[in-house]
């Protein structure tokens, strides 16, 4: 009971001596406070800030989408020797996929379509998709909108034409509203595809996927499934799993996985350079709290060398002295990563709004018992020396120091 008080009484001493030197350690406690609250948001956020660059960047449109297409089928071909179509239940098992964020359907006609507006008839890709094409690939209009889910449930004549298509077939891109003919059937333009990522797909029309299979002859059941990850991080696990989930729902069906490897490798190593350096920019911050508590225990030693001799002559012993000193420094250290987890929740509170997520606590509980494990070890290595320091010093020589 009694030493459980004397090392209460350390403490006390300890927290009080920390906050009478508080001018003097406002710059140690900042860097640690800073850079735990830097490390902890890293950590707990890290993955919803790749989620929306994601989301964001039109360079990372192509990145995280996977492309998987039947062997025997090539879009455009006149014949397609043998169809094959994704099941129902192999897209709900895709969508399980772990990292999996959304899924599309589409189909091309077998043979291009035409149409004829002002001159001769114009031939041209036509392709059936869902309500999720358009979100899944990054797409946006350049003029007018895309159809949704009301389109494709209620199998509408409504179509998107690419940029080049609309210019093409009306001598401009402003076409929304307008009507076209295509395949014996009038449908009415919505929207124009146009921007960056859309490739080869600025002379496509699109349809909803439902209308297609009503009204177009050659229309087939969906034979292409595009696969949108969560992050660059599950590309490759997503590649890898999804023959698995055909084999295991459509067996003997051979798919063809396409995804844009280059680019990808690309995103990864710039994002891998840009988190070690930020890891290194936090790392590099701990270090320098650390010779800083080092620095101010060590002036702290010398500022007290009187203070220190009157108590070994009044009975301290050299482990009382050592404790103390080593306490203060764990205070210090302990103190500002607790400052620094507070600051931490605040950026994590802060960022998740910015990007409508949700923080995930366990992470955040996770990365506050690191830091405090760190702060632990830094206060120890730090305060260690001038700890032994203090406690190893003649009582005479203290008492004589000026």
């Amino acid at each position: 009971m009694g030493s459980i008080q004397r090392c209460l009484e350390i403490l006390r001493l300890s927290i009080r001596e920390v906050f009478r030197q508080r001018r003097r350690y406002f710059g140690v406690m900042l860097a640690i406070a800073l850079g735990t609250a830097g490390l902890i948001v890293v950590i707990t956020v890290g993955r919803d800030v790749k989620a929306n660059l994601n989301n964001d960047l039109d360079l990372l449109g192509g990145a995280t989408r996977i492309k998987v297409i039947f062997q025997s089928t090539q879009p455009g071909r006149e014949t397609v020797p043998a169809p094959r179509w994704f099941r129902p239940t192999t897209v709900d098992a895709v969508k399980a996929i772990p990292g999996v964020l959304q899924v599309s359907l589409a189909a091309f006609k077998n043979g291009p379509a035409s149409s004829q507006t002002h001159g001769p008839a114009c031939r041209f890709p036509l392709v059936g998709v869902d309500e999720a094409f358009w979100e899944l690939n990054r797409f946006t209009p350049v003029a007018g909108r895309f159809f949704g889910r009301e389109a494709v449930e209620g199998r509408q004549l409504v179509c998107v034409l690419g940029r080049d298509l609309a210019e093409r077939l009306f001598g401009r891109i402003n076409v929304a509203g307008s009507s076209v003919l295509i395949d014996h059937d009038l449908y009415v333009v919505v929207g124009v595809l146009g921007g960056i990522g859309i490739a080869d797909r600025t002379g496509f029309a699109f349809i909803p996927f439902s209308t297609a299979q009503d009204r177009v002859h050659g229309f087939a059941h969906p034979d292409c499934l595009y696969v949108r990850c969560t992050t660059w991080d599950d590309v490759a696990g997503v590649a890898e799993e999804v023959p698995r989930v055909l084999d295991r729902f459509q067996p003997g069906d051979e798919i063809r996985v396409e995804v844009a490897w280059e680019q990808l490798k690309r995103i990864q190593r710039i994002a891998w350079w840009v988190e070690t350096f930020i890891y290194l920019a936090i790392v590099a911050t701990m270090i320098l709290g650390g010779m800083g508590i080092w620095n101010g225990m060590m002036t702290a030693v010398r500022a007290r060398t009187h203070e220190i001799g009157i108590k070994k002559a009044i009975g301290a012993e050299g482990p009382h002295i050592l404790l103390q000193f080593l306490t203060e420094s764990l205070c210090l250290s302990v103190g500002s990563t607790l400052l620094g987890i507070g600051l931490g929740w605040c950026g994590i509170l802060l960022i998740s709004r910015i990007l409508s997520s949700e923080p995930s606590p366990a992470l955040f509980v996770i990365s506050g018992c690191s830091s405090i494990g760190f702060s632990l070890f830094l206060g120890l290595a730090a305060g260690l020396m001038p700890s032994i320091k203090a406690s190893r010093m003649e009582v005479v020589s203290a008492l004589k120091y000026e």
